[in-house]
Formats: structure tokens, sequence, C-alpha cells
């Protein structure tokens, strides 16, 4: 073989070598490189393993042991790396509430897995937490490994039932609430919403609140409470808003706006408590007291201006008997008189209206007391008004002064009647009811119970809100200047108060009105009325009568009028002389004539110490109201003998006969 030929076969050989020489590094290089980044991956996935938030657990698929846990995993289960590493996952008690047992995880396969979302776990302390477990299985180093996350999801549960709770509290609030986004659009609304504005959920959600409007506010309003809580501010007032079917309502609302982290306002939230009912019911107590204010006032009044009045009458009475009919002072005398009687009747309709009048009421039937007034109801009604009399069912017995009941049919047959242009129709109608307390609750003022209905109903102009509300004020009048006085239905108001009884007043513009008149009813079933019989001025014949009264001007009238009516007077100022007298006065008294309210003791007391002196004396007590001691709640306590000032020289001298005879 030529040298050529060797040599040749020589740079061939060198060159298959180089080539084969640098195929091996390359393939070093490449394996080092591939070694470096199985490196730098497991360190990745050190790193990961153990900064991760969520717990894991590595599991050997053939054994079940433990292989490896990261720190989270530790710290959340308050166990040490030792504790769990090298032990069999069914053997641990932390997780002895999983449901997979050893053979289900022996026989997990590629792509399987175990899943709970919700596990119940105890910590190493005993701190129960809740945990998202999910296992599954990987290929490692031809080895299968089983990887359970465990996450925490204790703090998410609590606020998962916070937020139940939270809407738990919203559905079943008693308050309307109302959530808008930032543009005030709602997104949600409670039952209480729908219960009381009358939209359902779906009709309300992705509309303006706007729905609701009333038109009862102006624009100012709106504007300035967009302006609050738009501003950041909480807004709170009471609004008139209008529900679906109409009709309008009156709210507390209280609108505040909701921020987000970064302090943007985000919603608002609406609470609404719809207090149309209180409201109703407020005003009905606040007129009840106010009732109760006026009737006090006129009820002093009255008393004072009784005493004055009664002095008036008595003088004029003495005058007219000094003076000859034929002279003109005498019609002049007369018109006084009148006018002191006249001013009587009005005293006494502000003490009916203050409950303050004195009564003697007697059981009877309604029916048999409105029978006998319809002749003369029909007379004072007119012959352009059809009065019709519709009689309940038989019995209706009350327990009241009947002189009452014709002073009730009296002034709302008069009302009516005035309430009617031209030809009209009233009627008139008796019955029974009976309240329940469910009703009561409803109607401040009633009590539960049965009753005697006494109604009067008119077609006539009918009466607005405004005028509803004031018609049973004393003086209080839509009639024309002379034409009423504004005492008729104060005077029935008080009545019916004073008997424990309830009015309601239906009535509507160009509809006519309706008085509704309730009377306990009596459960006794006699029925009696008494009348005051009529008789001619009795004259006495020498018996000594004192006379107790604190009103100097009208104890000076009274013991004239005694004495001339002939009988002996001691009159007495006060209690304390009233007693002196009487012990000191060697003969007998008959009567004492006693004023109820006194200063130093009441008249009953006065009359109880008298008593103790002479046991025989007759009792009369007078006053122009009447107390307690005397009348519980105006009705007048049996065998009690009682003149109500003003009274009259006849008035008097009955009464005082009837007494001081009386055996």
């Amino acid at each position: 073989m030529s040298n050529t030929k060797v040599e040749k076969q020589l740079r061939l050989a060198d060159t298959e070598l180089n080539v084969r020489i640098k195929l091996l590094e390359e393939t070093l290089l490449t394996k080092e490189r591939t070694w470096e980044t199985l490196q730098d991956s497991e360190k990745r996935y050190r790193r990961l393993f153990e900064s991760a938030k969520d717990g894991i657990l590595i599991l050997d698929a053939d054994t079940g042991k433990v292989v490896d846990v990261n720190p989270f995993l530790l710290h959340l289960l308050h166990y040490s790396y030792d504790e769990l590493y090298g032990k069999y996952i069914w053997e641990l008690g932390i997780l002895k509430d999983i449901a997979a047992s050893k053979d289900a995880f022996k026989a997990l396969q590629d792509n399987e897995y175990i899943r709970y979302e919700d596990l119940p776990l105890e910590t190493h302390d005993g701190q129960p937490i809740a945990v998202e477990f999910v296992s599954n299985v990987y290929l490692v180093d031809h080895s299968k490994v089983i990887q359970c996350n465990i996450r925490d999801i204790t703090a998410r549960k609590r606020a998962e039932a916070e937020r139940k709770r939270l809407m738990a509290a919203l559905e079943q609030a008693g308050e309307a609430i109302v959530i808008t986004d930032a543009q005030g659009i709602i997104q949600f609304v409670n039952p209480a919403f729908e219960r009381t504005t009358g939209y359902s959920r779906e009709e309300a959600v992705g509309r303006n609140p706007r729905i609701l409007k009333s038109g009862e506010q102006n624009e100012l309003f709106y504007r300035n409470l967009w302006d609050t809580i738009s501003g950041g501010k909480t807004w709170t007032s009471l609004i008139v808003n209008k529900r679906k079917d109409g009709t309008l309502y009156t709210e507390e609302t209280t609108i505040s706006p909701v921020r987000d982290s970064s302090d943007r306002i985000v919603n608002y939230v609406a609470v609404k408590r719809d207090i149309t009912e209180r409201l109703r019911l407020a005003a009905q107590f606040q007129h009840a007291q106010k009732m109760e204010a006026a009737g006090l006032l006129a009820g002093g009044v009255a008393h004072d201006f009784n005493n004055m009045l009664n002095v008036i009458l008595g003088y004029t009475e003495l005058a007219m008997d000094k003076t000859d009919t034929d002279l003109p002072l005498h019609a002049d005398l007369e018109e006084i008189h009148k006018a002191a009687i006249r001013s009587m009747d009005i005293t006494r309709q502000l003490l009916t209206f203050a409950r303050k009048q004195t009564i003697i009421p007697v059981v009877l039937n309604l029916n048999q007391t409105v029978e006998s007034m319809i002749k003369m109801l029909r007379h004072l009604m007119g012959e352009d008004i059809d009065l019709a009399w519709l009689s309940g069912a038989d019995p209706c017995p009350i327990k009241m002064d009947p002189s009452q009941i014709d002073q009730i049919l009296a002034n709302l047959c008069v009302n009516a009647r005035d309430a009617i242009t031209g030809v009209g129709k009233v009627t008139i109608e008796t019955g029974n009811a009976v309240f329940d307390e469910i009703y009561c609750a409803g109607h401040t003022g009633f009590v539960a119970g049965e009753y005697v209905l006494l109604s009067v109903s008119d077609d006539g102009c009918g009466m607005d809100k405004e005028i509803l509300n004031q018609i049973f004020e004393p003086y209080f009048t839509s009639k024309e200047i002379g034409q009423g006085t504004g005492l008729g239905l104060s005077t029935v108001y008080g009545i019916v108060k004073q008997n424990n009884g309830f009015i309601n007043v239906y009535s509507e513009p160009g509809k006519g009105t309706t008085f509704r008149i309730y009377l306990p009813r009596h459960i006794d079933q006699s029925i009696d009325i008494r009348r005051e019989r009529a008789t001619e001025i009795p004259i006495g014949h020498g018996e000594t009568v004192l006379v107790v009264e604190d009103e100097p001007a009208l104890l000076t009238m009274i013991k004239i009028m005694l004495e001339n009516i002939g009988y002996r007077v001691l009159a007495a100022g006060m209690p304390g002389k009233a007693i002196e007298l009487a012990e000191e006065h060697a003969g007998e008294i008959r009567l004492i004539l006693t004023d109820v309210v006194m200063p130093e003791m009441n008249g009953l007391d006065l009359a109880e110490r008298m008593q103790s002196l002479y046991p025989g004396m007759k009792i009369l007590f007078m006053s122009g109201y009447t107390a307690n001691v005397i009348v519980h709640h105006g009705l007048l306590d049996a065998g009690v003998n009682f003149i109500q000032k003003p009274f009259s020289m006849k008035d008097l001298a009955i009464k005082v006969m009837d007494l001081v005879r009386e055996k």
C-alpha cells in the first residue's frame, strides 16, 4: 500500500475520531445542561413547595407513607415535620375523617383523585378548622407518588356563614331594605319592601327608586337627598311614597353610602320603616289628649262661672219677687233671668264635654228611649227631612241618664239637618256590637267588650279630613255665624266618654256622614226611667239648714233664698266654721247643704263629721262639677243627694223640702 493511500486513511480516521469526540463532548454538555435544568427545576419546585400558601402532603403511592410535607401544612396543623414524616396517612389522627380508606389510596391510578370540598379537621392542639382536600397521583422517576393539596377554607367558611346570616337578616327584617348601585339603580330588595310597596323583587330590581315617587315632595327635597348621599353622608328623613296600587304611605328612611377598599362609593343601602299606622295612632292619641286638656279647661271655667251665675240667677229671682210685674224693671229682670237660664245651658254643655256634669244613671232600653223621642225629633227636623228609625234587636240595655240620650239625639239630628240642603234623609239605628282585643289594638281608646250601638246618618254635604279632625273641639263650627255655638258635638263627645263609650265618624265630602256611638251594654235587663216631677215652690216651716260654701257671694245668695222660702239658715264660709256653728247650736239641724270642693276638707268628710254630731241630719251636696269623693267617673253613687250648680230657687226648694220632711 502506498504511503499516500495510508495517509489518506489516517486522515479519514482522524476526522472521524474528531467528529466522535465532538459528538461525545456535545452529548456530555447536553447531559450536563439537562442535569442543571433538572436541578434548577427541582430547586424551583422546592421553592414553590416550601413557599406555597396551601398545605402539601407527599405520599409514596405504594406504601401510603408520608415522604414530604411543606411548612405551610405544618404551621396550619401545628405539627412538626418528624411527627408526620414516615407515617401512614390513614394512621394520622388529623386526617381521621377522610372517607377514603387505606385500600382506596392504594387503588389510586393515574389521573384519578380523591376530593373533599369541605373537610372538617382538627389541629394538633384540638382547634377546629375546615379544609379543601384534593389528592392526585403523579409519576416521579418511574415511581408513583400521591400529592395531597390541603387548602385552609376556615376564614372563607366563616365569611360565607356571616354572609348567609346577613342575607337571612335582610330577608327577614321587618323594615324594607333597598340596595342600589352607585348610579341609584336597584340591585336588591327584601320581602318587607315587597309587602310595603306591592312591587315584587323582579319588578323592582333594575329600576330607579323613583317608581315610588308620590309627588308629595318637591324636586329640591330629592336634590338634597342625592347631594347628601353622593357626598358620602347618611341621609335620614320622613318621606311620603306611593305603593304600586297608588295609595300613599309615610316611611322613616335612612340611606347610607357603601364604600369599597379604595374608599370609592359603590352602593347605597336604604332602610325604610312604614310608619303610616303609627302616625295615625299618634294623631288619634294627640287628639284625645287635646280633647282631654280642652275638657279640663272647659270644666274649670264652667265651674267658676257657675258660682257667679248662681249668684246672678238667685238675686234676679229675689229682685223679681220684690218688683211689681207691671213695672218696666220687672221686664228687664225677666230678660236677665232668661239670659242666666241660657247661660246655664251653655255651662252644662261645657261640663258635659268635660265629663264633669252630674248625672243620675238608670238602666234603660235604648230602643224604647229612642222610640219615645222620634215624634219630637221629626218636628225638630222639619218636613223636608225624611227621618227613618231602624230599631235593632231587643233588648239594647244601657245604664245612663235618660236626659243624656235626649242630648245626644237632639245634637246629632240638628247637626244632620243642618248638613242637608233642601230635601234629604236622616237615619237613626240601634243594635249590638262586640269588640275583641285585636280590633281594639288598632283603635286608640277602645276597650274590648259588648256594646250597644246608636247610629245617626245623613245624606248631606259631608266633611273633609280637616273638619273631621276638629268636630269635637268646643266652639269649633263649620256653620255660618249665628247658626251654632260649636258645643253640640263636643257635648255628645263628653257624654259618650263619661259613659265609657266610643265614637266612630265616617264622612266624605258630598256623600254624607254617619256617627256611630258605642255604649257599654248593661248586663242587668231590668229597665227603669226616672223623670223629675214638676211642682210649685214648696215652703219650709222654720227648719234649720246649715249652708257651707266658700264663695262669699254665693253663700249670701243661698242664705237669702232659703230664708225667703221659710228656713232658718246657719251660714259658714269654711268647713271649720261650719263645725264650730254646729257645736254651738242648741237646737236641731235638719239639713246641711255643702259644697263638694272646699279648702280645709271636702264636703263628704265634712258631712261625716256633722252626722257624728247630729246623727239624723240630712246631707245635700252641691257643686258646679262633681268630685271623685262623691262621683266616680261622673256616676252619682247610690244614696247621695246632689243639686247641680247653678240652680234656681224652685230647684233648691224642691230638693230641700224632700230631705227635711224625709223620715
